[in-house]
């Protein structure tokens, strides 16, 4: 027998009784399990999750939950074929042991694999100080539970919301406070709203878009503490710039922090910034080796990308989740020569008083913008990022058709700018700096963040082979 025929009867072996645990029990785990039983996979599959709950759909919390037009509890996403797996619910992963591979719960309980997905994905970041976290009408904005508490909320009627933090969810719950009556005071550190994800040039639009819709917009500032009553209310916010707002519902959007915590001792590349890995979703350990039995995928995956030059990024995306769930699950269970690289073209989209904003490829990789059709004045337009003489990105106000158009430009590492793609030109076709902040400023991050090129945490510790 040929050594290409031995390895093919070793993976047809392996999908019939190998053993595969996937941590993470939301999109990108679900669809990863879904994935892997169409790809032929028949062996054992455990699914671990540290909430209750079945795999539900994030995006309608921030959106269609919290307008009161749908349930929390009615987000669950569809099943696209059975699974037939082993589900361990509100069985939080402790540790990983990738010496004997075993994945240990909070339980005392351990689970062996052959094949590991890492999918844990990310929590809302709480406000630091948990004494006034408790305060009763303070909330984050992660999960169904959450969702379900926070709309309550609102129907309660307070008489002010204050939101600290204007990224796109802080900005999409701005406009639905708006939209429901509320008086609403949003508190962002950075220059403007979404200035981390679009740079100062758009975020002033979206300034300036919050402000005629009536939200008490303060830029500049950040919040140094909140205060309650004697019954443990909230009531007050205090500023930094000496001003007191007074609020008795307050939403943390303060972004979210990557679940790692429980690979601390695993010997992989993982931090801040998630799991780092290469476009084949395979786990980079501590020293940049590639793993053969742990793969990554989801919001917590931080994988190289040829068109932004192989730095690492990490993406908070739905789509991003679905195809390297897909990517990851193939490669699992597929040869080398068959395997399959994770290369998204990055897209987001996001609704807010009013206006449909779309993004497409990475405005935050680029130091150039211009508006190349529509009319800034009616906030209906589309704009282009550049650097170094390419597209690397582009964002639309109600002009979503267009993106596609750019889309196509960033694959093929089309010129900046960019030649036209309609007749509605804008006034100023020139191009100006996009006035992104310093990344090292506390401010909103984007959705999506290039963490460089070393595959493991900032200040990582080399550690020699032990022979």
């Amino acid at each position: 027998m040929s050594f290409s025929a031995a390895l093919t009867d070793l993976v047809s072996d392996f999908k019939s009784r190998g053993r595969i645990v996937i941590v993470g029990a939301s999109l990108a785990g679900l669809r990863a399990a879904e994935a892997l039983r169409d790809e032929g996979f028949s062996g054992s599959l455990t699914i671990i999750g540290d909430e209750c709950d079945e795999p539900y759909d994030r995006p309608p919390l921030s959106k269609q939950v919290l307008k009161g037009w749908v349930p929390a509890n009615h987000t669950r996403l569809a099943r696209m074929r059975r699974v037939d797996a082993d589900w361990r619910l509100g069985a939080a992963a402790s540790s990983l042991d990738r010496a004997n591979r075993q994945v240990q719960l909070a339980n005392g309980e351990r689970v062996p694999f052959d094949r590991l997905l890492i999918a844990t994905g990310t929590r809302a970041r709480q406000w630091p100080n948990p004494a006034e976290a408790a305060l009763e009408g303070v909330y984050t904005l992660r999960t169904a539970a959450d969702a379900a508490r926070f709309e309550a909320a609102l129907a309660a009627g307070p008489r002010r919301v204050l939101i600290i933090g204007a990224g796109f969810v802080g900005s999409e719950v701005a406009s639905i406070c708006r939209e429901r009556g509320l008086a609403v005071t949003v508190a962002e550190h950075g220059a403007a709203p979404l200035v981390g994800a679009l740079g100062g040039v758009i975020g002033a639009i979206a300034a300036d878009l919050q402000r005629a819709h009536g939200v008490d917009l303060r830029c500049g500032v950040s919040v140094t503490a909140l205060e309650g009553d004697a019954s443990g209310q909230v009531r007050h916010a205090k500023l930094s710039d000496g001003t007191t707002v007074d609020a008795d519902v307050v939403l943390v959007s303060l972004g979210s922090i990557r679940n790692t915590e429980w690979l601390q001792s695993a010997g992989l590349a993982a931090g801040f910034w998630g799991v780092g890995c290469d476009s084949g979703c395979r786990a980079f350990d501590i020293n940049g080796v590639v793993t053969d039995s742990i793969y990554v995928a989801g919001d917590i995956a931080r994988f190289p990308h040829v068109l932004y030059e192989y730095q690492f990024l990490v993406l908070e995306h739905w789509d991003n989740a679905v195809s390297g769930a897909v990517v990851a699950a193939h490669n699992m269970v597929s040869l080398e020569p068959e395997r399959w690289p994770h290369l998204p073209l990055p897209s987001f989209w996001s609704g807010q008083f009013g206006v449909n904003i779309k993004s497409v490829g990475i405005p935050s990789f680029g130091d150039e913008i211009v508006f190349t059709q529509g009319s800034i004045k009616n906030r209906r337009f589309a704009a282009a990022y550049g650097k170094r003489g390419r597209i690397v990105g582009a964002v639309a106000f109600d002009h979503a058709k267009w993106l596609q158009y750019y889309g196509d430009l960033i694959e093929r590492s089309a010129p900046f700018p960019p030649p036209a793609a309609g007749f509605d030109l804008p006034a100023n076709t020139e191009p100006m700096p996009a006035d992104f902040p310093d990344p090292r400023a506390p401010t909103a991050l984007p959705d999506v963040v290039l963490t460089g090129h070393d595959p493991t945490a900032r200040g990582a510790e080399f550690r020699p082979t032990e022979n």
